[in-house]
């Protein structure tokens, strides 16, 4: 068990010389919204996620999967499947900054996220001048809603983003 303390951004512009980062392949998928249970491919990994209720601080609980278990839970996925790259991008203040470039169906879409150990910390963060809106509070930037979003839901979302 564990707690997810997060907040997501708007950005600005992509940094340059994104190559210089590590960087994840992640396909992501929603057998429920309410509560959230994803299935997720991260790179050669798999997981079964389960996500309380809230937007800056909910409890996550993550089971590995095998690639077989993964591939049979995805086909039974509602919605839209997600697909992005994440770019783990130093903030020079101790903290990771995860950048997704949405891909597919929500190419155009890309959101900052920083994860902190506290709420003391995740509310006294100053975020870098690239950062032009906080979104943490807003549904429609949480994968789960994505999930479920129409196609012109979609284009609203990527006109916004941009």
């Amino acid at each position: 068990m564990g707690v997810e303390i997060e907040r997501k951004f708007l950005v600005s512009g992509i940094p340059e010389d994104l190559t210089k980062y590590k960087c994840r392949q992640i396909e992501q998928g929603y057998l429920n919204t309410n509560p959230v249970v994803r299935v997720r491919q991260d790179n050669d990994e798999f997981y079964l996620t389960y996500k309380g209720k809230g937007k800056m601080n909910r409890e996550e609980y993550n089971l590995p999967l095998n690639e077989e278990a993964y591939k049979n839970l995805i086909k039974k996925a509602d919605g839209n499947i997600i697909t992005k790259k994440r770019y783990e991008i130093p903030d020079g203040k101790g903290y990771t900054i995860e950048l997704d470039i949405f891909e597919g169906k929500f190419d155009g879409v890309v959101l900052a996220e920083v994860e902190f150990p506290n709420l003391e910390e995740c509310n006294s963060y100053t975020a870098p001048d690239w950062f032009i809106k906080d979104v943490t509070n807003d549904k429609n930037y949480h994968n789960s809603r994505m999930s479920v979003m129409t196609e012109e839901d979609i284009k609203e979302l990527i006109n916004v983003s941009l």
